[in-house]
């Protein structure tokens, strides 16, 4: 989720995380981390998330942040353990770094020589490592969100290849989202109405929880509710949320 205003995810959690058992298979872990201005609130779970307690205090307690990453595991590479759960979590430029993963990299083992290395065993932690690796060479400070997109494009770009690299990576600032395969995202701004999740019996008004300057976006995997409208990524896209809108992408071709 990216909005312009700090909002509670609840509603969208509580449907996500029917995925995890109940209308998915996603069963191997959960994450999701909270940005509070440069602050960060971060759970992770090796339980399915239906089930676990940490998920349950999530569903009930209204944290507010305008950048959140949410993840449930389906394990392909890494055993199902605490330190192979995402949303991963790095420090770069005085700021956190927060990435999650959906997908398999097939013989990915990057070179790994800055201070960025994983902790677990999985090909997700591997790419979110070069990434910060490749970014702190890139740029000698914190870059502006343009030139943040462009140096992300290309280095999704020498990923890729390996397999399916769906992420969402975000530093507070904003929110990069990159498929390769599912991927999509609705905006909700006024008029608000009604939405319905796809996962759960269970709607909300958001007319009534909002105020007519609220923009949020939400980037999922497959679309959260069944009466909103969803676009979806193509294949190899990359897009950038701040203040709660899709933000047009800066020229391939400059700098």
């Amino acid at each position: 989720m990216n909005c312009n205003t700090p909002t509670d995810v609840r509603f969208s959690f509580s449907g996500f995380a029917q995925r995890a058992g109940n209308t998915g298979d996603h069963t191997d872990g959960w994450g999701i981390a909270f940005f509070e201005e440069k602050g960060l609130r971060h759970f992770v779970d090796h339980q399915r998330a239906v089930t676990s307690p940490v998920a349950q205090l999530i569903r009930e307690y209204p944290i507010k942040s305008c950048n959140v990453i949410a993840h449930i595991r389906k394990a392909i590479q890494g055993v199902t353990s605490l330190q192979n759960c995402h949303p991963f979590v790095r420090e770069l430029w005085g700021r956190n770094w927060v990435f999650a993963h959906n997908g398999d990299l097939k013989q990915y083992a990057p070179k790994l020589h800055s201070h960025f290395h994983p902790v677990g065993d999985t090909d997700s932690e591997r790419a979110f490592c070069w990434i910060m690796q490749e970014l702190w060479k890139s740029h000698a400070g914190l870059p502006s969100i343009d030139e943040l997109t462009h140096t992300l494009r290309e280095l999704a770009a020498r990923i890729a290849p390996h397999g399916t690299f769906n992420f969402l990576l975000s530093n507070g600032e904003a929110l990069w989202a990159h498929a390769t395969t599912a991927l999509c995202y609705t905006e909700r701004r006024y008029p608000f109405a009604h939405a319905h999740l796809a996962d759960e019996d269970l709607s909300v008004d958001f007319s009534a929880e909002t105020t007519p300057n609220d923009k949020v976006a939400i980037i999922v995997t497959a679309p959260l509710t069944k009466n909103e409208e969803w676009t979806h990524f193509q294949p190899g896209e990359l897009k950038v949320f701040a203040h709660g809108v899709c933000l047009p992408l800066p020229d391939s071709t400059a700098g």
